[in-house]
C-alpha cells in the first residue's frame, strides 16, 4: 500500500530501504563494540598505505586557487595531465578528447543522459558491480545483464549477449578488468566486442578503474585507444592514485571522427550544466597523477602477499577453493553452497566476526561465492580468511 508520504516521490527513488539479515548483524555487532576483522574494505585510505602529506599539501598551493575560469570539458592543464597519464600507458589520448567530472558514477550519469531516452536500455556484465543499478534507476534507464562464464578463467558469452540486445539498446558496459571478478578482455574478445557495438550500433562504455593493477605483470591494452565504434572510457584518481576523497574522474571519447565531435559537443553541454569539478583539485591533478606510482607499489604488494596467503590457506583444506584473477582488488572464493550467500555471510559475522561479501552482492548467479577485499592489511587478511576457512571444517 503506498502511503500519502510516498506519492510526494518520484517512483525511481521508491527503494527497498530496510535491513537484510546481515545488515542488521553488522549493525548490531558494531554496537556492541566487538572488534570485526571486515574483509570488505576498499577504501584505500583506510588500509594503511602511506601517502606523502606534504607532497599533497604542495600540490594545492597554487596560486590561481582563488580563480574561477570554468570549462565545461574541465581545466585545460588537467585534461593535459590525464592525457601525460595515458601516453605512460602508450596511448594517445588528447585533452580536446576528455571530458572531466567529480567521479566515474557522475560520468556513468552523463552518458546515460547522452545516450539514453527513458526506458531504454544499456547491458552490463554479470556478475559485476551493484552500483550500476541505483545509477540507471535515477536515469530511467533499464540494465539487461549479459552473462561471464567461468571456465578456467571469465570470458562472455557472446550468443547470450546477442540474445539479450535489442532496438532498444543504446550502449554496452564492459569493466576491464571487471569486479569482482578480475578479469581482462583478451585482446581478441575486445575486438570482437567492438565489432559486435559497431554492427548494432550501440556506444561502448569501457569501466578502468582498476586496469593499472594488473597481477600480470604485462602492460594492459585501454579501450582509449578505440575509433572504430563511439567508445567511453572511464577512469579516475579514486583507484589510479588511491585518492577518492579528491573526486577527479574522466570520460576519454573515442570513434569515428564526425560521430566523436558530435559526440564531445553534446557532452560539452551536460557537464557545463553541472561544472562540477572544482578548481583546486584541476590544479593538483598533474601532481595527483605523478604520484601514482608509489601508491601503486604499495597496492601491488598488498595484492600479492594476500593472494599468497590465501593460496596458501586453500591449499591447507579442501572444502573451498578460489577462482582466477588477474587484476583488481577482490578475490572470489569458491564455499560450500550448503545455504544462501546471505545466510553464510551473516553466518560468518555472528560466529567468527569476519565480514565477506555475498556472492548475490555482486550478481552471482547461483550460491556458493564469496568477495573479499585484497588491500585489506595483510595481519587482518591473515586472520580473517583462517575464520574464513575454519567455518567449514
Amino acid at each position: 500500500m503506498t502511503s500519502a508520504l510516498d506519492d510526494r516521490f518520484a517512483r525511481r527513488t521508491h527503494w527497498n530501504l530496510e535491513e537484510n539479515s546481515l545488515s542488521r548483524a553488522l549493525r548490531s555487532l558494531r554496537i556492541s563494540g566487538k572488534t570485526i576483522l571486515d574483509l570488505t574494505r576498499s577504501n584505500p585510505t583506510e588500509c594503511g598505505f602511506e601517502y606523502d602529506q606534504q607532497k599533497i599539501q604542495r600540490a594545492f598551493s597554487h596560486t590561481e586557487i582563488a580563480r574561477y575560469q570554468p570549462d565545461p570539458r574541465g581545466m585545460l592543464r588537467a585534461r593535459e595531465a590525464v592525457g601525460a597519464y595515458y601516453s605512460d600507458l602508450q596511448t594517445s589520448v588528447v585533452p580536446d578528447d576528455l571530458i572531466l567530472t567529480s567521479g566515474t558514477s557522475e560520468g556513468y550519469s552523463f552518458l546515460f543522459r547522452l545516450l539514453c531516452n527513458p526506458g531504454d536500455q544499456v547491458l552490463i556484465p554479470s556478475p559485476g558491480y551493484p552500483l550500476f543499478d541505483f545509477l540507471a534507476e535515477l536515469c530511467d534507464v533499464k540494465l539487461v545483464r549479459y552473462p561471464l562464464l567461468y571456465d578456467h578463467g571469465w570470458q562472455i558469452d557472446f550468443a547470450a549477449l546477442a540474445a539479450v540486445a535489442s532496438a532498444r539498446t543504446r550502449a554496452l558496459i564492459v569493466v576491464h578488468p571487471n569486479n569482482p571478478t578480475g578479469h581482462y578482455m583478451c585482446e581478441r574478445g575486445q575486438v570482437q566486442l567492438v565489432h559486435f557495438c559497431a554492427e548494432r550500433g550501440i556506444a561502448l562504455i569501457a569501466d578502468e578503474v582498476f586496469l593499472d593493477f594488473s597481477l600480470r605483470g604485462v602492460r594492459e591494452q585501454t579501450f582509449a585507444c578505440t575509433n572504430d565504434v563511439l567508445t567511453f572510457t572511464l577512469s579516475g584518481i579514486s583507484k589510479v592514485c588511491g585518492m577518492p576523497q579528491m573526486k577527479l574522474a574522466w570520460i576519454a571519447v573515442g570513434g569515428p571522427g564526425e560521430q566523436k565531435r558530435e559526440t564531445l559537443s553534446r557532452l560539452e553541454v551536460i557537464a557545463d550544466a553541472y561544472l562540477s569539478v572544482g578548481t583546486p583539485v584541476a590544479l593538483a591533478a598533474s601532481e595527483l597523477l605523478a604520484m601514482r606510482a608509489k601508491f601503486q607499489a604499495q597496492v601491488m604488494a598488498r595484492l600479492k602477499a594476500n593472494l599468497s596467503e590465501l593460496d596458501a590457506q586453500l591449499s591447507r583444506q579442501s572444502a573451498c577453493n578460489r577462482l582466477l584473477c588477474e587484476a583488481g582488488w577482490s578475490a572470489v572464493l569458491r564455499v560450500p553452497a550448503k545455504q544462501s550467500d546471505e545466510e553464510l555471510a551473516t553466518a560468518l559475522l555472528t560466529q567468527q566476526s569476519v565480514h565477506v561479501h555475498p556472492g548475490h552482492f555482486y550478481d552471482f548467479a547461483q550460491p556458493g561465492y564469496a568477495v573479499v577485499s585484497l588491500i585489506v592489511p595483510e595481519p587482518e587478511f591473515a586472520e580473517g580468511i583462517r575464520r574464513v576457512l575454519a567455518h567449514f571444517r
